[in-house]
């Protein structure tokens, strides 16, 4: 006889963090804007500024250091963008990949756009490219048993070691990060 799977000795999780992300319903579409013009970099999670574009972290990620490169020109559409500002936005998203390698010993990367609506855009007028760090085995059966994602790091405490190792490889680099 097959043994029965104990549902009921696993089935609560604890991610206080996450309460975040339930409390902010409705989302805020214009997150990506008010962070292009916030002066506060630490309260929108924003990791880099550059002159066309800027590095933030998601608040709701897809996994733990989930990032956007994001440009400042509101479009949804990437051959609105110049040439500058696509350069840009894709030195952000490898400055991205050295960030997450130095914080979180990232072993693969998921990085993508989602332009439009039926592509799955959560903000479909401002596109920005998703930086996703993965791991060797890092999937398991959460997402599809229990339609629940976990998530092992708060987000302030991660934004702190981002910025520390920005700090440290601009250092090392003789220059801006």
């Amino acid at each position: 006889m097959a043994k029965e799977f104990p549902k009921d000795d696993i089935e609560t999780l604890w991610a206080p963090w996450r309460v975040e992300y339930f409390e902010k319903e409705p989302r805020n579409s214009d997150f990506l804007e008010e962070a292009a013009r916030a002066s506060n970099d630490a309260a929108h999670f924003v990791i880099t500024r550059r002159k066309n574009a800027f590095l933030m972290m998601n608040r709701y990620p897809y996994a733990v250091g989930h990032l956007m490169a994001v440009p400042y020109h509101k479009t949804a559409d990437l051959a609105a963008l110049g040439e500058n500002e696509i350069v840009e936005l894709w030195n952000l998203v490898t400055h991205a990949q050295t960030l997450l390698r130095a914080t979180m010993k990232a072993q693969g990367f998921n990085i993508g756009l989602n332009l439009g609506e039926c592509a799955g855009a959560g903000i479909v007028d401002h596109l920005h490219v998703h930086i996703v760090p993965r791991w060797s085995g890092d999937t398991n059966f959460m997402p599809i048993l229990a339609s629940t994602r976990t998530l092992s790091e708060g987000l302030r405490a991660l934004y702190d070691k981002l910025i520390d190792a920005q700090a440290k490889i601009g250092l090392a680099k003789g220059g801006r990060t």
